[in-house]
Order: structure tokens, then sequence, then C-alpha cells
């Protein structure tokens, strides 16, 4: 099989990058501006259409392009398999966090122990959700998990997979959901419809709509990616144009009913059409990103990484053209944002491949939450 790409990830905290190909699958480690470096390498004949990792653990879940209805956890240093599931349909998406590893089917989801991949929960006839849109919470505490609601309207369900228990409902679009993600404490949902001209952020808390950002003017924009900032001040988002967002949630200001009647804006309001002070409202990106690239499927990251100028809040865009491009961000300024670096993903990267530093966090560590270097050993699993 060939070398395109059929899958690209980062992982939950935006330190690697999970990438399936049609030849197998590999994980890089984002370290520096300057070094991608490969971690792991390896081949698989029937191609690799998923691939996630658990945080800067050794535990993978993989999907091939021959056999979607099979997931495989594996503990790639020891170079086996933990167990195997097979499922009714075809896998259309994984998440994992410290707790719980999530499996999307086009019309039901499975909920799994992440200790010992036992099956906790599962939700059934879920709306069709032939693009396995789903979202889960890097916060084991929370682990809440959020997935469509309707098919024909933007309507999200938040559940506790933690609890495993309904949480909330938030009718954030009037057209279907493109895109989801938390934030890394899963206090905050990000929004996107197919429609893709607007943003939205939800509490998961009480459903309430704190911020709204309008992409651009384009009538219509397919949105591939959502990212929140590990500090929650920025939110990047891609999509099938040349331009990446980055809007800033810190002093952006939130969506507010008007509680003086006879303002200047609420006599606006009521003598326009709701569309166009609707779009008045809306705050705007803080930074852009043009890419050398369009109609390509991307994810999108915002995070600090080291460089020759010091460590910085920087801009990821992994695209399926077989890049990861890195850009400076001005956190004070914003505006456009520089090309720093671009390092090849695909298998004939010059990138030095590394075995895995005495750091790399254990399966056990890591679902026990503890520090990077006091992580050793797997368990052994209770599997039936």
């Amino acid at each position: 099989m060939s070398d395109e790409i059929l899958y690209i990830q980062f992982n939950q905290d935006y330190s690697s990058l999970g990438v399936g190909t049609g030849h197998g699958w590999s994980l890089v480690s984002n370290s520096g501006v300057e070094a991608l470096e490969k971690i792991h390498e390896a081949a698989a004949a029937d191609g690799v259409q998923i691939v996630e990792r658990l945080f800067s653990s050794s535990l993978v879940a993989i999907v091939s392009l021959q056999s979607p209805r099979k997931l495989r956890v594996c503990h790639f240093k020891k170079g086996n398999e933990i167990c195997n599931y097979s499922y009714a349909n075809s896998i259309l998406g994984v998440r994992l966090n410290r707790a719980r590893l999530v499996v999307c089917l086009e019309e039901m989801l499975y909920i799994h122990n992440i200790r010992d991949m036992k099956i906790l929960h599962t939700i059934r006839d879920t709306p069709p959700n032939p693009k396995g849109l789903l979202a889960l919470s890097v916060n084991a505490d929370n682990s809440y998990l959020a997935y469509p609601g309707s098919g024909s309207t933007g309507q999200v369900q938040v559940f506790d997979a933690f609890n495993l228990q309904a949480k909330i409902v938030i009718h954030a679009h009037a057209s279907p959901l493109a895109a989801l993600a938390f934030n890394a404490a899963g206090t905050l949902l990000a929004t996107a419809s197919e429609k893709g001209t607007v943003i939205r952020v939800f509490s998961t808390s009480d459903a309430s709509r704190i911020f709204e950002f309008r992409r651009g003017m384009k009538r219509y924009a397919s949105i591939y990616s959502i990212a929140f900032s590990p500090d929650d001040v920025f939110l990047a988002v891609s999509s099938n144009t040349v331009t990446v967002h980055v809007f800033r949630l810190q002093n952006a200001p939130e969506v507010k009913e008007e509680t003086t009647s006879n303002s200047w804006m609420e006599w606006m309001k009521g003598a326009l059409p709701a569309q166009v002070t609707e779009v008045w409202t809306q705050g705007r990106s803080f930074a852009s990103i043009t890419t050398a690239f369009q109609e390509t499927r991307s994810v999108v990251a915002v995070t600090p990484l080291g460089g020759a100028d010091g460590t910085k809040m920087r801009v990821l865009v992994a695209s399926y053209d077989g890049y990861l491009y890195i850009y400076g961000l001005n956190t004070t300024e914003g505006g456009e944002c520089p090309l720093i670096k671009q390092h090849r993903l695909s298998a004939d990267s010059s990138s030095k491949k590394l075995s895995p530093p005495p750091g790399t966090a254990s399966y056990a560590g890591v679902v026990k939450g503890r520090s990077r270097n006091s992580m050793s050993g797997v368990p052994r699993l209770p599997l039936s």
C-alpha cells in the first residue's frame, strides 16, 4: 500500500503525534521547534486508519484499514498486544484519557475502563454519526464525552463517562455539527457546525454560551479541527480554506444579554436584521495563519514549545499533505503568524529515529496520573 497519510492526531497534551499510513503507523515527538523525533514506527501491510496514544505512555489504540471493526490496544515499547475487541460495525473514532477509552461507531458508543479495557457502558441508537465526531475531556476526573445529539441540528449530548450518566444537552447550532473540542479541564466545549462560519464556546456546567467567534465572511467552510491552548487563553481552528484562525478567549467579549433596554445597541438590534446584529456582536480572530494548502485536512494545536528563542506559545498544524508546520504566535499583538519550521511526517523523513527516553511514561503510571519520572512497569490486565 502507499505512503498516503490516512490519519493524524495529537495526543492529549500535544507532546506527540500519531500518524497512520497505507503501510503502517508511527509516533513522533513534538519536543521542540527544531527537531521532530521519531519515537516509534511499525509496519502494517493492511494500512492504519486510526492511531491514538495515551499521553506520553507506551499505550496505543490502533484500527487498521483492512479490519475497520477491530480495535487493537498495544504496548509499543514491549511490542505486544494488550487486548483487542471486535465490534458490529466499522470504528469511526477512538478517544482516550487516564480513566476511559471510548469507541465510536456510526450509531453507537462504547465506553471502556482504561485500566482493564472492559466495556463499562454502551450508548445505543445515537443519531447517525458517519464522520465519527466525538470529544473526550482530557481531565479524567470529569471524563466528559461529547457527541452529536441530532442528525439535522447542532445539538450536543454531553455524557459523564466516569459516572456513566447523562450530563447536559447543548443546543449549539442550527446546522449539524462539524467539530467538537473540550479544554483541558473539561469545563469548556468549543463547537462548529457544517456551515463553518461561527465558533461557539459553552460551559459544560450549565450549557451557557460564553464566547462566540466569526471564523470569516465566506458563506461556508468545512471545519477540520478545533483546539484550546493548555491555559485556555487561545482557541485555534483549521478548515478547508487556506486560513487557520486563532481566537483569544482571555479578555474576549462574553455573550451576554443587554440589561439596559433603551441602550443604543438595543435600539440597533431592533432596527437591523438579526443576521446583521449577530455579526456585530461576534468576536474576530486574534491571529491567523495563511497556509500553503487548501482543501487538505489538518489538525491544530496551540501549545508552548521550545526553540532558539526560548519556550513560547506556538501554533502547530499537522496536515494530511505529510507535513507538520510550526508557527510563531505573538501573544500580545496577534496578527499574522510566521512560519518557523516545517517537518516531514512520512516514512522517508530525515528526522532522527530515537528509542523512547528513560523518562517515557508507562501505561500503568499514566493511568494512575503519577509524574513521568516515577512511572514504571505494566500491570497485568484482568482481561476476559
